[in-house]
């Protein structure tokens, strides 16, 4: 047996797996159709909170691919389901833009950015001095501290941007305090949402991206087979260099159609 035939769902990466910034990756459309075709399933899973599913809804529409909105599994999403398990009815103050406070108030949680009982940080593409200083502020203050993610960059198709890794780098600088709890990749939350949103056993899921840090250490952490592809942020010699090692390799995502029976 070849490893992808237990696989009944591919919990795919966005960003630099998918697609790189708003270019589709090549061949990215005819996997999903060999996975239809093969009575298999898919769930997007990414990182990034900066936006939440309805913007990656329409998105995929512009580039091809039409799904609801149940195909979409965001690191803010999964954050909001931890929140309402470990801190029911608790303020929160949000270090994100408009997206992920949106989400989270669709979920139920309390948004207070000036008397909350918790920090939550995303990759927050409108950051300013003035949110710098209020999120230490709180952190420094003892407040539970929970991070949806931990990725350094954000693949772009001109380079890489700073991502929540930088954000938690600065707070750790000011405040010496990490994280209380990262929920995003390849953390255990957002596995165990993926595992409520699809049904399945740990066993059955493959998950695929194309960093090693957090995609491929998701899998290896989780149980799940985990599959690199080389079309984001790895470079071979970034691969040969890690102790974190993927399943299976694949140069992107149309290479594994001819494996998919």
């Amino acid at each position: 047996m070849h490893p992808l035939d237990s696989i009944k769902c591919f919990l795919l990466d966005m960003d630099g797996t998918f697609y790189l910034g708003d270019r589709i990756i090549d061949g990215s459309l005819s996997f999903i159709e060999r996975v239809k075709e093969t009575g298999r399933d898919f769930l997007f899973l990414t990182n990034n909170s900066s936006h939440n599913a309805l913007f990656y809804v329409e998105r995929l529409k512009r580039m091809g691919l039409s799904v609801g909105r149940e195909k979409i599994l965001t690191s803010g999403e999964a954050t909001a389901q931890k929140l309402l398990e470990l801190y029911p009815a608790k303020r929160v103050f949000v270090l994100g833009n408009e997206f992920l406070q949106a989400e989270l108030k669709e979920s139920g949680i309390v948004i207070d950015q000036n008397n909350p009982d918790i920090v939550v940080i995303g990759y927050d593409t409108t950051l300013d001095y003035a949110k710098m200083t209020a999120v230490c502020d709180f952190v420094r203050q003892g407040l539970p501290y929970i991070a949806t993610h931990p990725d350094f960059n954000c693949p772009t198709e001109t380079g890489f941007a700073p991502d929540i890794g930088a954000i938690i780098a600065f707070i750790r600088a000011s405040t010496g305090r990490e994280p209380d709890l990262i929920v995003g990749k390849p953390y255990s939350g957002i596995v165990e949402a993926a595992l409520k949103r699809t049904g399945l056993k740990l066993n059955e899921l493959a998950m695929v991206g194309d960093r090693l840090y957090t995609d491929i250490e998701t899998g290896n952490r989780n149980g799940m087979l985990s599959i690199l592809v080389m079309s984001g942020e790895t470079t071979p010699e970034m691969l040969a260099a890690s102790q974190t090692k993927p399943g299976l390799t694949f140069d992107r995502l149309c290479c594994m159609n001819e494996y998919l029976h």
